[in-house]
């Protein structure tokens, strides 16, 4: 049980210290036309965006490292970083997204996905690195 606290903290610690810090890159740079660390309130209750998607890699996490645990952990850097690249990545464009009446044109979606891929892989493994240094 312990061990999936740490695993949980690891994925919501890795949205602060890689996934958003990409973004801010992402952003100055100005690929992303939204800062990272963003504090609006979320619906329906009232969350910070930034804490409710840590929230979310934290849950992420859990599913991530269960999978892994399935599946092997050879080349688990990569695994991670695909797994959020990809799998992240699918879940918001086509089910967060549209829930939160975020529409875009399907053109959009080859660098919508390049974008999501890139701050999604550098959670993974983000939380790699987290699950590596946190207690076990």
């Amino acid at each position: 049980m312990q061990r999936w606290i740490w695993v949980f903290v690891a994925g919501f610690l890795a949205v602060f210290c890689f996934h958003q810090v990409a973004l801010g890159l992402l952003h100055a740079a100005g690929v992303v036309p939204f800062a990272p660390f963003n504090l609006a309130a979320t619906k329906p209750l009232g969350v910070p965006s930034v804490i409710s998607g840590a929230f979310f890699g934290g849950l992420w996490a859990l599913v991530m490292i269960a999978l892994l645990d399935r599946i092997g952990n050879s080349m688990v850097w990569l695994k991670a970083a695909l797994f959020g690249g990809i799998v992240l990545t699918l879940v918001a464009l086509l089910v967060v997204f549209p829930l939160k009446g975020m529409g875009f044109d399907m053109a959009q979606l080859p660098g919508r996905f390049v974008i999501g891929f890139i701050l999604n892989a550098l959670w993974g493994i983000g939380t790699i690195v987290f699950i590596r240094v946190l207690p076990r």
